[in-house]
Parts: structure tokens; sequence; C-alpha cells
């Protein structure tokens, strides 16, 4: 396309520097010139949707963890109240019991002689995440979980629960109504259930009544942590900093830090530093490595994988053993004999005799090497025995990880 595009764009350039002529000369000097800048315009579109280079950048607010911005996980303990007879079993669950006899006494009512008996209520625990920087007043969205033996909390609603942090104060307070994506119905002969009706969510559930003190405007130096710890990386993330300030303003502490120093005089002090900062275009590295997960077969191998020249060979033993027993009777009319069942074994042994050898040649991309070993027509499980085989010959240039 740039072959077709450039001529059309000399020639009007050309054009333009020639001499000058008449009236309806000069209207068909425009067109060529109008259409010149629609081709530019159409050329620059190209230029900018034209795909990046082969190594994928990542911004730096992607691959780290600015020093003060982070979360905090808060929990509670509370009552789930209106459930249609599937809440717990106050017989089975004591804190269930004490909770709602404690409720009650603090609402005027006393019932510590009384025996209940109702299946309405649930005790459950709320958990939820609380924003960094988040303000008094605003609302987090909490999920409800079931603690005893509930069978629902469809229909349920959550009374006044404290939210509280690692330091065990309340910094939220939980209610509403349960939204339950799962429902459970039960007869004599058969039950149905779908999804998890003992977990639910409550948008906007709780609000927050104690703000985290943090003041990010008397930092002198920010520190910058890596959620994928690499010397590589934390030496390009200091020097696209260090590029785009024009000075030595950061530098990589270990493998999983760099230290930013807020230069003086910054505009927009800390904030203005970090969300400039955190636009820049980083290319992550990392150690090769093939990550397998034994439980459910699936294999992830890195980019940077590499093998030396080897050569693989697969095959399977199976044994098979068939039972077919035969009725053996006697003659008709014979004087003696009974009906006996004669046992009869076939076994089958299978080697692998038809598989093959396959070979590998020594610093295959991560493309060949997958298809080099689909080519032996292996399933995964069969794949991770490989893979591990070939690392304990040396021949595999990674590190293998297993979950």
């Amino acid at each position: 396309m740039f072959r077709i595009l450039m001529p059309f764009l000399t020639g009007a350039r050309r054009r333009q520097s020639g001499s000058p002529a008449s009236s309806r000369n000069g209207l068909r000097e425009a067109a060529p010139l109008l259409l010149s800048g629609a081709l530019a315009a159409l050329l620059s579109a190209l230029v900018m949707t034209a795909p990046a280079s082969a190594e994928a950048s990542s911004r730096v607010k992607d691959i780290v963890d600015f020093e003060g911005v982070r979360d905090n996980l808060l929990v509670g303990y509370g009552l789930v109240v209106g459930l249609n007879g599937t809440g717990d079993t106050l017989t089975n669950a004591a804190f269930t019991k004490q909770s709602l006899i404690g409720m009650l006494e603090r609402l005027g009512i006393n019932t510590r002689e009384e025996v209940l008996k109702t299946t309405n209520v649930a005790a459950v625990m709320v958990t939820a995440t609380l924003p960094s920087f988040a303000r008094q007043g605003t609302r987090l969205d909490v999920t409800v979980s079931a603690l005893g033996d509930a069978k629902s909390l469809l229909g349920g609603t959550l009374l006044v629960t404290p939210m509280i942090g690692a330091d065990g104060e309340v910094y939220a307070v939980a209610q509403g109504q349960v939204a339950v994506a799962g429902f459970s119905a039960q007869g004599n002969a058969a039950s149905v259930t779908k999804n998890v009706p003992t977990n639910g969510r409550i948008a906007n559930g709780a609000i927050i009544e104690r703000e985290l003190e943090f003041d990010m405007r008397q930092l002198e130096g920010v520190r910058l942590a890596l959620r994928n710890p690499d010397l590589t990386t934390a030496r390009r993330v200091a020097v696209a900093i260090n590029g785009f300030l024009r000075a030595e303003a950061a530098a990589p502490t270990d493998p999983g830090t760099i230290l930013l120093t807020v230069p003086t005089a910054y505009p927009g002090g800390v904030v203005g530093l970090l969300t400039d900062v955190e636009q820049l275009r980083v290319d992550p590295d990392q150690i090769a490595r093939v990550v397998i997960d034994e439980s459910s077969g699936v294999i992830v191998i890195g980019q940077n994988v590499r093998i030396d020249t080897v050569a693989i060979a697969q095959g399977n033993l199976t044994i098979k053993v068939t039972e077919t027993p035969q009725v053996s009777q006697p003659n008709p009319f014979a004087g003696a004999g009974t009906t006996e069942t004669v046992d009869r074994t076939k076994i089958e042994v299978d080697e692998g005799s038809s598989s093959k050898l396959g070979l590998l040649p020594g610093g295959v991309s991560l493309q060949e090497l997958v298809n080099g070993l689909n080519a032996l027509g292996v399933g995964p499980r069969d794949m991770i025995t490989i893979l591990q085989t070939i690392k304990a010959s040396g021949a595999l240039q990674a590190e293998i990880e297993v979950m």
C-alpha cells in the first residue's frame, strides 16, 4: 500500500512547486492537492494503527505497585434473617443461637429461658476489600458466606455487621438485601442445586466509617515494587523513568524494588510524578519457565524456553485383561455330570511398538517445541512427563514449576 500511495504524494508535491497556471488550471491543480492531503491523513492513520514491535511493552502501572497505594481486607460476622426455612438449625449451630439471643437482648428482648426453633436465621461471614484512599461515607461491595448448615441465603437480609481490619478496628458497617445467584430445591426422591446458594453479594452494602491516614504529599521518595521481581525489568523501569525525567531520579535497590526520588518543585508533586511515571512503557523480562499444573494437566510454556538437541520416544505399556466365563453342561440324557462355569481369560499387551523416535534440534523456538511435542501424538499428561525428563537430562534451558 505504501508503494501505491507514495507516487501520488510525490506527484502532488511536483505539481505544487510548478509555475502558476490559469484559474481553470488552478482548480485542476487543487484537486491533486486535496487528494494528497487525504492520502497523507490515511497514511498517518495506517502508521498509527500499525502493530507495535514484536517485544510486548507494558505500562509501568501494570507491572509495579506504588508504595502506600494498596488495598486492605475487611471481615465481619453477622446474621442473615428472613430466610424461608433454609437457615441454620439452632440445635446444630450453637454460635447462631448465641448470636440470635445476644442480638435480641440488645433490642430489649430476653429469650434466655426460651427454646428457639426458628430456621429463618443463618450465621454468615462478611468480607470486603477497602480500597486505597477510600473516604468516609463511600460505599463498598460485600460478600456474604454461610457459616453453619444453612441450605440457602436466597431472600435473606443481612443485619448491621461491623467490618474490622487486621488491626481490630472497625472501618465499615454492612447491611442490606443479599443477592444470591443460585438456588436449591429438594423433594422426597430428588433434589436440584444451581451454583452456590449459600454464598451471596450485597452491592454497595457497606459504608466506610474510618479512613486510613496516609499523606503522599510529604513523601520525598517512593518505592516501586515489581509484581514479578526481575533484575532486568527493574533496571529497565529505572532507565525509562530517568530518561523521562532527564535526571538520575530512579535506581533499582533489588530485583523487586525501584527507589524513586521526587524532584523538587515537580508540577503536581508526588501525585503528578506518579501519574506521569505510570504511563511509561517498559518491556518486562522474565526467566524461561515452564509451569505445570499436575491436578488439571495444564502446561504453560514461556516465550524464552529453549532446548538442546534431543531425541524423544514416547510409548505406553498397556495390559488388558478380559474375563469371558463360559458355561459347561453335560450332554442331553447323560447319566452323570453337572453344569459348571469355566473361566476364560484373555490377556493383551500393548508395548507401544508403533511409537517412533522424534528429533528436536537444539535452540528451537517455543512454536517449534510445541509442534515437535504435538507431532509425537501425546496428550498433556504425557507431555508433563516428557518435559520433566528433558529437564532431568539437562537439555531443557528453563525452570520447571509444578503447581
